[in-house]
């Protein structure tokens, strides 16, 4: 590489960092707000249905639409579906084993998530929405009437 080469490099990066930093994206070791979270949320979702892509943290919020019943195979896991205001449905699929069930959750209501992301036909399965007390993996929630559940 030569000097006016590297140069250049240091130029663009002096440049492009500083306003990448201020877009309102969150950088490494920041956290964004719950609104910033929902707005990358629903184009990381759209991006990972698209690519049928899976195992992707995400986050968002959506309005519910169906309450399913509890799955009792193995662990147990509390189930209903979100519609994101970009259309798309998601399955929240969360393991009431190790996290709070959302006790008084109905359809209308509106769910704040944070979880894994697996593509399915139907727009998705979020799961992994609670803590992680062994610490080996990012902790996930769920958001309902001012309640956090882990």
């Amino acid at each position: 590489m030569t000097r006016r080469t590297l140069a250049l490099l240091l130029l663009v990066a002096t440049v492009l960092l500083p306003a990448t930093a201020s877009s309102g994206c969150a950088q490494a070791g920041e956290e964004a707000g719950p609104n910033e979270d929902a707005g990358r949320g629903e184009d990381a979702l759209a991006a990972a249905f698209e690519a049928r892509q899976s195992g992707i943290q995400v986050a968002g919020s959506g309005r519910v639409i169906r309450i399913l019943a509890d799955d009792d195979d193995g662990d147990r896991h509390q189930r209903f579906i979100l519609e994101l205001s970009s259309g798309q449905t998601l399955l929240i699929s969360h393991n009431i084993d190790v996290g709070s069930r959302v006790d008084g959750l109905r359809v209308g209501d509106t769910v704040t998530f944070h979880g894994v992301y697996e593509w399915n036909d139907r727009g998705g399965v979020v799961h992994w929405t609670h803590h992680d007390s062994d610490g080996e993996h990012e902790s996930g929630w769920l958001e309902h009437d001012g309640v956090r559940h882990e």
